[in-house]
C-alpha cells in the first residue's frame, strides 16, 4: 500500500510541474507487475518494462477488455463497481474500485483547474438514463459536486423537465451562476420543450444519445442547442466510465485535460503506431488517476491532437472491437 500511496502522491503533484513521462513509466511498471490482465496483454505483444523506455511505446489496453475482465492493480476485494450504460443488449464495462478517494480528489481537482469551486455555482444535473440504473461513475462525480457547491435548488432532475426549467428561471432572477450538466438526448429534449434566454448559465453536454435519439456530431447539437438556449458556446465533458479522469470543452471543440492525463493518437489500421499531431486516428488515454486499474487505454474514439496539447474527438470506430483484443491471453 505505501508504493500506492507514493505514487498517488507524484500523480497529483503533476499540477505543480514535474515529469508526465517519468511518473507514467513507473505506474506502467507497477501495473505491470501488479496486474494480471494487464501483465498478460503486455506479454502478449513482447512490450514489457525490460524493453519499453518511451510512454509512446507502452501498451494500451483495448477497452473492450473491460466488458469481459475484471482489470485490476490492487490486492483483496473491490470496494465499489462502476458500470458503462450502453444501449439496449449490450455488454456493460465494469471498472472495479479498490479506493474511491483518488476518483474523487480526481474529478475534484480537475473541476477546479478547469472551473474553480463547485460552490460558485448551482449545479443542475440531467441524467436520465444513469439515474435509472445503478453504478454510474457520472452520476457519482455529479453528486460529490452538488453536495460541494451547497446550493438548496442543486440536484438531479429524471423527468421534471418543467420543474427544471422553473428552476433555472427563478435562478437567473437572483443573478445565480449555474452549471447545467447534461447528457445529450435529454439536453436536447429540454430544448425542444423549453427553450429559452439562459443567463449566467454553463451548459455542458456530456455526450451520449444512448439510443434514445438519432446519432449526430458533436457540432449540429452544439448548434441547436445555441439556438434553444441563446448561448454563444455549449460546454463538453469528456469522460468514461473506465476512466478515473475527464477533460473539458469550452466550447471550441477542443478539450484540454488535466495533468495527469494525457492523449496519444494511434493508426487506425496499425494500433501499436502512435501518430503525431493534425492526423485522425484511435484516441489512446494515459489517466494516472487510474491507478487501481489501468491506466493505459485504448479507446474505441476517433480524435486528432492539436497544439497545446488539445485534442478533438471526431466520432467512433464503427461497430468494431479495438484491434488487439485477440492478443489477449485467456485466464
Amino acid at each position: 500500500m505505501s508504493t500506492f500511496l507514493h505514487l498517488e502522491s507524484r500523480i497529483f503533484d503533476l499540477r505543480g510541474g514535474g515529469s508526465f513521462d517519468s511518473v507514467a513509466m513507473d505506474v506502467f511498471r507497477f501495473q505491470y507487475d501488479n496486474n494480471n490482465v494487464y501483465r498478460k496483454f503486455c506479454d502478449a505483444l513482447g512490450r514489457t518494462p525490460g524493453i519499453v523506455t518511451v510512454i509512446e511505446d507502452i501498451p494500451f489496453l483495448p477497452i473492450e477488455l473491460f466488458k469481459s475482465h475484471r482489470i485490476v492493480s490492487f490486492p483483496g476485494s473491490e470496494k465499489y463497481v462502476f458500470t458503462s450504460s450502453g444501449t439496449t443488449g449490450s455488454i456493460p464495462s465494469r471498472h472495479f474500485v479498490g479506493d474511491l478517494v483518488i476518483y474523487e480528489h480526481s474529478f475534484m481537482e480537475g473541476f477546479r483547474m478547469f472551473y474553480g469551486e463547485p460552490a460558485d455555482y448551482c449545479i443542475l444535473a440531467l441524467l436520465p438514463a444513469y439515474l435509472e440504473r445503478q453504478g454510474s461513475s457520472l452520476v457519482y462525480m455529479a453528486n460529490v459536486l452538488i453536495e460541494a457547491s451547497g446550493h438548496p435548488d442543486g440536484g438531479f432532475y429524471l423527468d421534471e423537465l418543467e420543474v427544471l426549467s422553473e428552476t433555472l428561471k427563478r435562478l437567473m432572477a437572483k443573478g445565480q451562476q449555474v452549471l447545467l450538466l447534461g447528457v445529450s438526448f435529454a439536453l436536447l429534449e429540454f430544448a425542444e420543450r423549453f427553450p429559452m434566454a439562459l443567463q449566467n448559465t454553463i451548459i455542458m453536454e456530456t455526450g451520449g444519445m444512448k439510443g434514445r435519439r438519432r446519432e449526430m456530431v458533436r457540432a449540429e447539437l452544439h448548434q441547436i442547442l445555441c439556438s434553444a438556449f441563446q448561448q454563444e458556446v455549449i460546454h463538453s465533458e469528456y469522460g468514461m466510465t473506465e476512466l478515473f479522469s475527464q477533460a473539458y470543452s469550452r466550447g471550441d471543440g477542443l478539450f484540454a485535460a488535466p495533468p495527469w492525463m494525457r492523449l496519444l493518437i494511434r493508426d487506425s489500421n496499425d494500433p501499436l503506431d502512435v501518430i503525431g499531431e493534425g492526423r485522425t486516428g484511435g484516441i489512446n488515454i494515459i489517466d494516472l488517476a487510474n491507478l487501481y486499474s489501468c491506466s493505459f487505454i485504448a479507446t474505441q474514439d476517433l480524435g486528432k491532437l492539436h497544439p497545446g496539447g488539445f485534442f478533438e474527438v471526431l466520432g467512433r470506430f464503427d461497430h468494431s472491437d479495438v484491434r488487439g483484443c485477440n492478443l489477449m491471453v485467456e485466464g
